[in-house]
């Protein structure tokens, strides 16, 4: 191995660890808030992902029928859930169901009203950069509202077994809507940067521009915004944030919203970088969640250091034993957990 090599491969590794850094702090962030490991983050990105891929060629994207049925689906329940409580007497379960239909309903009929009537090959990035987020953030929150809060206090395996429910319910979906064919967007940015042997990408440097980004946003959203302290006490006592007047069920739609924009913003930055399919973004999130336990899924700076790390790994690995770099690099969460349980003594939950 020579030094561009080695410079070329240090490039790789920094940008997918980067990639990497954004699945993992947001995985971070729903299970601090909500105790669900949330499995289906990955398929999020690849939705994100196709979806930016699909406006660029002109094409409707698939996402859209289903953000369309969920969020029907998550109305239904809503004004199922309106109609019982005002039988019982609470009138003030009116009100909630005018914002479940103007988000539920209004946003994915938004989505389609815009795509009907915009040009899509000939819209420009930033138009194509707010489409893709209209079609898969609001899915976020749907997904919360059916699969997890209804089990808002179930134990953490039980949130798991859900989690992994609506992992293949995703993935089945993501296959009925988009087709087994991949897709690859256009990338970001063009500029290149000719370092002797080494050629340096504008995309590469806006990835890891982004990652940095994002985690000095959280750090700004969570130390001086009311709505992070009330997602930092929901994530420190959930009955203690109750008894403050915080709802652990609008933290966890927050949470999950937030989540899902980094999943959007992941999928941009991963799209130009490799081909994508409906099932793709499972790797990546399980990459992600392995940063994330380096930060014992709660330390978004140690999840940003152990992106890098397992991203470095997998690049470095792929050109000494390519045919085990997944090997390799899901091997390193062992030392990890042994670490961690030595640390922390065992408890059981009830």
């Amino acid at each position: 191995m020579d030094f561009s090599i080695a410079s070329i491969l240090l490039q790789d590794g920094l940008t997918n660890g980067a990639v990497y850094a954004l699945v993992g702090m947001a995985l971070i962030l729903i299970f601090s808030v909500t105790r669900v490991i949330f499995v289906a983050h990955g398929e999020l990105i690849a939705f994100a992902a196709i979806a930016m891929a699909q406006l660029q060629e002109g094409v409707v994207p698939g996402v859209l029928w289903l953000l369309l049925g969920l969020g029907a689906l998550t109305f239904a329940v809503d004004a199922a859930v309106t109609l019982w409580r005002l039988r019982a007497g609470t009138q003030r379960s009116a009100a909630n169901l005018g914002r479940s239909a103007a988000f539920n309903l209004g946003l994915p009929l938004l989505a389609w009203a815009l795509l009907a009537h915009t040009s899509l090959g000939q819209s420009g990035l930033p138009a194509q950069l707010l489409l893709t987020a209209l079609l898969v953030v609001p899915m976020g929150p749907m997904l919360y509202r059916l699969a997890f809060q209804p089990a808002a206090e179930a134990s953490t395996l039980v949130l798991l077994i859900i989690a992994v429910g609506v992992h293949f319910m995703l993935l089945g979906l993501g296959l009925l809507v988009l087709g087994p064919e991949g897709a690859r967007s256009e990338a970001l940015s063009q500029w290149q940067w000719q370092l002797g042997a080494v050629s340096i990408s504008g995309q590469g440097l806006l990835v890891i521009a982004a990652s940095m980004t994002m985690i000095v946003a959280l750090y700004l959203i969570f130390e001086h915004t009311l709505t992070g302290k009330a997602l930092r006490a929901t994530a420190i006592n959930r009955t203690g944030a109750r008894l403050m007047g915080i709802a652990p069920a609008q933290s966890g739609a927050i949470a999950f919203t937030l989540a899902t924009l980094m999943a959007v913003l992941a999928g941009v930055l991963a799209g130009p970088l490799t081909t994508m399919q409906y099932d793709t973004g499972f790797l990546i999130a399980l990459k992600g969640f392995v940063a994330a336990m380096v930060g014992a899924l709660s330390s978004y700076p140690l999840a940003w250091v152990g992106s890098v790390l397992v991203g470095l790994v997998e690049s470095f690995g792929s050109f000494w034993a390519s045919a085990y770099k997944e090997v390799i690099v899901f091997t390193l969460i062992i030392p990890v957990l042994v670490w961690r349980s030595l640390q922390n003594p065992h408890s059981e939950e009830h």
